[in-house]
């Protein structure tokens, strides 16, 4: 499938350039928005209500990490366009009743992002300013140092929904939490308030609004202005290539076992019965 990179400029405060790329040339999933003085760009994930990570927007952030890398960048800072959720994680309708040919490149995608991100040259902040859970929290662990605003929830829930949690799912975690808390996480799909994760390590501060997330980011961006781009990168890259190896080299294997898994009647039952649930709740408000 062709995939356009959909570059534009818009209004924005001086000194920054501001850019829009989507997979289709016609919404605006992912804004990026790049400081002149700094050259740190601030990302934005834009598609309301709760940014669920479908084909489109993995797509869009795929294409964004590449702009960036390409332009070497010198630091990025991940955050969300709602006011309430940093990412609501993978869209439910790419797994119920899928096309198995999106299925696929659904999730390859994904573990694109997943390579770019996690495997990144260049420094990676998430400046979490809403709910984080299952693909959310993923994004924020890839990145280096993580600043959550107050009163939200993170994690890797996936047991909750009957799901396992892919093998570099849960590497993305014990490289930021201890093995021990990380094995608690992950078997009881737990969902942490701003001040647990803080106090178990899977954020790194916890910000009052937004703005002061973001000042925080670049705050944090600042203290490797005068170390070598090469040298943290390449440090990064090591300390990470263990888990990028072992997805590179079962990628295939990995597709298969999550086709195969999502198609399964009892995860179709199970996803169906989630959809439902949804829907009750919003007829409720």
């Amino acid at each position: 499938m062709l995939r356009i990179l959909n570059v534009t400029s818009r209004l924005a405060a001086p000194g920054v350039r501001a850019f829009s790329s989507d997979a289709a040339g016609q919404k605006r999933l992912v804004i990026t928005e790049v400081d002149d003085k700094t050259g740190y760009a601030t990302v934005t994930l834009n598609r309301p209500p709760v940014n669920s990570l479908n084909l489109e927007l993995l797509t869009a952030i795929s294409e964004t990490l590449d702009d960036l890398q390409n332009n070497k960048s010198r630091g990025m800072i991940l955050t969300s366009s709602s006011n309430t959720v940093f990412s609501a994680g993978l869209d439910i309708m790419e797994m119920y009743k899928p096309n198995q040919d999106r299925l696929r490149e659904f999730w390859s995608t994904l573990q694109d992002v997943w390579f770019k991100l996690y495997g990144s040259p260049f420094v990676t902040v998430a400046a979490i300013n809403g709910h984080a859970p299952a693909g959310g929290c993923l994004l924020s662990l890839c990145c280096e140092y993580r600043i959550m605003c107050p009163n939200y929830t993170i994690g890797l829930n996936e047991t909750q929904l009957g799901i396992v949690a892919p093998t570099w799912f849960q590497a993305s975690l014990r490289n930021t939490i201890s093995r021990r808390e990380s094995e608690l996480a992950l078997t009881l799909g737990k969902m942490y308030t701003t001040d647990e994760a803080l106090k178990v390590g899977m954020i790194d501060e916890i910000a009052d609004s937004k703005e002061n997330a973001i000042e925080r980011a670049t705050n944090f961006l600042n203290l490797f202005r005068k170390i070598s781009p090469m040298a943290r990168g390449m440090t990064k890259q090591a300390l990470r290539s263990k888990d990028i190896v072992e997805l590179e080299d079962n990628r295939t294997q990995d597709i298969d076992l999550f086709v195969y898994a999502v198609n399964q009647p009892i995860v179709q039952k199970g996803l169906e019965a989630y959809l439902e649930n949804l829907k009750k709740k919003a007829a409720q408000k």
